[in-house]
Order: C-alpha cells, then structure tokens, then sequence
C-alpha cells in the first residue's frame, strides 16, 4: 500500500505495513534494526506511541478518522512517549528524517493498494 498527499503531490510512503491486529500493534518497530527509507508501518487503532526497545528516531503522523494530519512527531527518538491524542484513529510511523516539510496538520492523507 502507499501513502499519498495528493493535494500537495507527495508521495509520503512507497510501502505501508499495517499493524491492526493486537500483537502487530504490540510489537510495531520494536526491535527492529532500521526501517527502509520508503517503508512505513500504520497502526490502527492508535492515539499514543511510545519508541521503547526501538533502535533509530521515527518520524510520526497522527490521523484522524478521515485520514486528515492531527499530529506531527519529527525525529522522535527511542525510549520516549506520546502523550493521548484523542482524535486519533491511526499512526503512520516512518523513518525518521523522512517527512517532507511540506507536510502541515489537516493535510489529509490517502492510501492505495499497489
């Protein structure tokens, strides 16, 4: 699946994981040695993350129920915490340092399978 901004036309993932079940959710990153430059991984449901047991920086996007930015997270480090979003539905990790700063909350995301 990708991770397309079309209003901005940016293409924000190449290759989106979904973690939606519990123990996908449970896990996500953890212990992971990196995350491919155009890979991502959307948990959903989601309102908070935390990067314990993670071993490099994410960038992190919090959506609301139509997919629109609430939250943005850059370079968030391991071993730290979100506080509760409640207006979340899902959470697009990536990379960290891989979000273009063109990317601004209510930007609305789409995904499409490949």
């Amino acid at each position: 699946m990708k991770a397309i901004l079309r209003q901005k036309n940016i293409t924000i993932s190449e290759s989106v994981s979904v973690a939606n079940s519990l123990m996908k959710r449970v896990v996500g990153l953890m212990f992971k040695k990196q995350l491919g430059r155009d890979e991502s991984l959307l948990i959903e449901p989601c309102n908070s993350i935390h990067t314990c047991f993670m071993n490099f920086p994410i960038d992190v996007l919090f959506l609301g129920k139509s997919n629109q930015i609430i939250h943005i997270i850059r370079e968030m480090k391991p071993w730290r915490m979100t506080t509760i979003f409640l207006k979340s539905k899902k959470v697009l990790e990536l990379p960290g340092g891989r979000l273009p700063s063109e990317i601004e909350i209510g930007d609305v995301l789409e995904f499409e399978n490949v």
